[in-house]
């Protein structure tokens, strides 16, 4: 059978989820955020999902929330069978869940209850998450609180980044949700797997200014902060004098007694920093109002920069 769907989502994240629904269903309409100002004009610009739906032909319907009686009779006047919510961006009450025949369903990219929230990618990757995946869960009232119907783990590569994973689990999680939508057309509803009391953690949303790096720290947790802040905000801190941003690090398990922040090395492989524990060595990074660069050409550039070895391992 063919489901009546209304999709809700509204990032880049939730496009190939989209495209899987759209798969032998019925779209009836999409529910994305209203047009944002964004760029250096400050322009209104429509949400990735709205781009898709309008070229796909399905109606879209943009309300600030879904609080008036007039909102949520505009959803019910779709009859629809499901509604898919992925990074929508706004909190349903429990009289929008109501409203569908089977409820609304999430595609939320961890293994629940670990990291509900606004960023689990991001969160994942900081705490040094070896793996991830996506959930399809059965919304309820509480924040990613409802029962799971589908699972699909995902391993975390070790030097993998915040832009990468994300691309990695916006097809799983398409994925994953092609698979229920296709047992719900069978007429097997996915099995609801209550969450675990224990383990829950919460993915807070992203300040700009977590980015700023403390060398006081260890070196491997700047390392994981560095590749969970790429592709934003992007990590930042103060090297030689100057204030840049840094795209690519590794950390070093290297013993040393130098104040932390002082360079330890430079060469073509990198620019070791000292941190509390270990080094962290700098591969990629940006000067201010240039693009980045690999760590050889901005030595290139900083011949003052001179620490006691002269060559990297």
């Amino acid at each position: 059978m063919s489901l009546r769907i209304v999709f809700a989502g509204t990032p880049d994240f939730a496009v190939p989820s989209l495209r899987a629904a759209a798969q032998r269903n019925e779209i009836v309409a999409v529910y994305t955020q209203p047009d944002r100002p964004a760029g250096r004009g400050r322009g209104l610009t429509a949400s990735p999902v709205k781009l898709e739906a309008i070229k796909r032909g399905i109606p879209v319907l943009q309300p600030e929330s879904f609080k008036s009686e007039l909102a949520r009779d505009s959803l019910r006047a779709l009859k629809p069978d499901l509604m898919i919510v992925v990074a929508y961006g706004l909190i349903l009450p429990q009289a929008v869940l109501d409203i569908p025949a089977y409820g609304c369903w999430n595609v939320h990219a961890s293994l629940l209850p670990r990291w509900r929230g606004a960023a689990p990618i991001q969160r994942a990757i900081e705490a040094g998450d070896t793996q991830t995946g996506v959930c399809l869960m059965q919304m309820e009232k509480g924040l990613d609180t409802g029962p799971v119907l589908l699972r699909q783990v995902l391993a975390i590569g070790e030097n993998e980044t915040g832009g990468q994973l994300h691309e990695r689990l916006a097809q799983l999680g398409a994925q994953t949700l092609a698979d229920g939508l296709g047992l719900l057309r069978a007429g097997m509803r996915p099995v609801k797997q209550p969450q675990p009391s224990e383990g829950a953690t919460y993915a807070h949303k992203i300040d700009k200014a977590e980015a700023r790096l403390d060398w006081a720290q260890p070196a491997k947790t700047l390392a994981n902060k560095v590749r969970a802040f790429n592709p934003w905000p992007i990590a930042e801190a103060e090297l030689a004098g100057e204030r840049i941003r840094i795209h690519g690090a590794v950390a070093l398990p290297l013993a040393h007694a130098a104040p932390v922040g002082s360079v330890l090395v430079v060469g073509r492989n990198g620019i070791d920093v000292a941190c509390s524990e270990g080094a962290l060595r700098i591969r990629v990074l940006q000067r201010e109002g240039g693009k980045a660069i690999t760590a050889a050409d901005y030595l290139n550039a900083r011949r003052d920069l001179k620490p006691p070895v002269q060559t990297s391992a």
